[in-house]
């Protein structure tokens, strides 16, 4: 049996306990949670052994099990305990925020919900997070970018206009532009904004951490009504905008499976291949970030369409053969 379907039952029989007043049976859970009753006893017992306050009581033949103090603690936030002690426990993945404001608030909140948990509660919390942990990968120091993120945020707020110094990393250059920020948008690891630059006459989409100088200026500006940043975003394939196109991709046996278990895209299609292949196709929103995409899957990938995506893949394998190749490519001789 995996650990994380004892986590995950357990959490599901404290929740269960905690929302019936007069308690439930073991063959009560035991029915919720599709299993026998000897596996909700052996649950049982192991909450009890972490210290959760658990006792039972007789009813005739039956006994009924409940967590001490359930009804009887007032809350001072409208959240049950069970809600708050899983917004205690969601604290280790939103390590990627460290540096900014929203985790040092984020922080200071998780320090007064596990205040307000009784210290059984916290202390099997503490238990359970051993067995979890929360991988964060690559990402971008926001601590020396906060003011710049504060400003973007009260900007976008007060829907004033910000005129920015910014450092396009495709084209290399360093812009002063012009723009009313519509909204804030978090992807990948990264803060954006999204707003209408002057300079380009559209919207466009820069990253906080590019910005080396903002001011918010006193001119306001209204976003165009109904404005939706995720429906805004929905083509792209990731943040690049660009014409819509579809594209189909041919993965062998060895990487369809990676691909079929995550949704890459809300456009996509699926086409299972009697080889144990697939092939995948979207509507996205220019070419950069989805040739990225195939390239990561190496070999694995084939482009069927368009035409130039074909060839983008085809150009940036050349390019990377051409590094190992014996003219021309980097020497490891220093």
């Amino acid at each position: 049996m995996a650990r994380g379907d004892q986590l995950s039952r357990q959490w599901k029989i404290i929740h269960s306990l905690m929302a019936s007043p007069r308690g439930k049976s073991a063959g009560e859970l035991a029915a919720e949670l599709e299993c026998h009753s000897r596996t909700v006893y052996r649950d049982l017992e192991a909450l009890q052994m972490a210290g959760f306050p658990l006792f039972t009581e007789q009813a005739g033949a039956r006994t009924f099990w409940s967590v001490l103090g359930t009804g009887r603690r007032t809350m001072p936030l409208p959240l049950s305990l069970t809600e708050l002690m899983a917004l205690y426990f969601s604290r280790n993945m939103l390590k990627v925020l460290q540096g900014t404001a929203i985790f040092d608030s984020l922080s200071s909140l998780f320090d007064k919900v596990r205040a307000t948990l009784p210290p059984e509660y916290a202390a099997y919390l503490d238990k359970l997070s051993q067995s979890l942990e929360v991988g964060v990968k690559a990402h971008k120091p926001y601590r020396r970018f906060q003011e710049i993120l504060d400003l973007v945020n009260q900007a976008t707020q007060e829907q004033r206009h910000i005129e920015i110094d910014y450092f396009s990393m495709h084209r290399s250059a360093l812009t002063r532009r012009r723009v009313a920020p519509y909204k804030v948008w978090f992807y990948d690891e990264t803060f954006y904004v999204i707003g209408f630059c002057e300079l380009r006459g559209d919207i466009r989409i820069f990253a906080v951490d590019r910005i080396e100088r903002l001011e918010i200026l006193d001119s306001r500006f209204e976003p165009p009504a109904g404005f939706d940043a995720n429906a805004f975003m929905q083509a792209s394939f990731g943040v690049f905008q660009g014409e819509t196109v579809q594209v189909r991709i041919h993965f062998a046996p060895a990487v369809a499976g990676y691909i079929e278990e995550r949704v890459w895209h809300p456009t996509q299609i699926l086409e299972h291949q009697s080889d144990g292949g697939l092939i995948f196709s979207a509507q996205v929103a220019g070419l950069e970030e989805i040739k990225y995409w195939t390239l990561k899957w190496g070999a694995g990938a084939t482009v069927l369409a368009p035409e130039a995506l074909r060839a983008a893949v085809a150009e940036e394998v050349k390019k990377m053969a051409d590094n190992y190749g014996t003219e021309g490519g980097l020497s490891g001789n220093g």
